[in-house]
């Protein structure tokens, strides 16, 4: 996988803003939310990494986004107040969410 802050990464990528923060992460298509924070130095917090336990859950404040499996541990009502689980969903366009516990790494791991 290419590195996305190489000169070859792929500068249409779409970039994920971690609020309140402000820290920015390239969110290639291929990679979850959680996956394109991590390898930034981003830690969200994760535990299961297939959206059963919502460690992670965070508030989608802007931008859209696509799970990679058919049902997500959020319900509907938490669907439409803009909760998201990073683990499992990969940004479409550029996306800022809400996620306090967030916090800076100096490991990068992407598994």
């Amino acid at each position: 996988m290419p590195d996305p802050y190489s000169p070859a990464a792929d500068l249409t990528a779409p970039t994920v803003r971690i609020e309140p923060m402000g820290w920015l992460a390239p969110a290639p298509s291929d990679l979850s939310i959680l996956q394109a924070a991590l390898r930034a130095g981003i830690e969200l917090p994760n535990a299961c990494r297939n959206g059963t336990c919502r460690s992670c859950l965070s508030r989608l404040l802007s931008g859209e986004i696509r799970y990679l499996i058919e049902w997500p541990g959020v319900s509907l009502e938490e669907k439409r107040e803009g909760l998201v689980l990073p683990c499992v969903a990969c940004a479409q366009t550029d996306i800022v969410i809400e996620q306090p516990l967030a916090s800076r790494s100096s490991k990068l791991n992407v598994t």
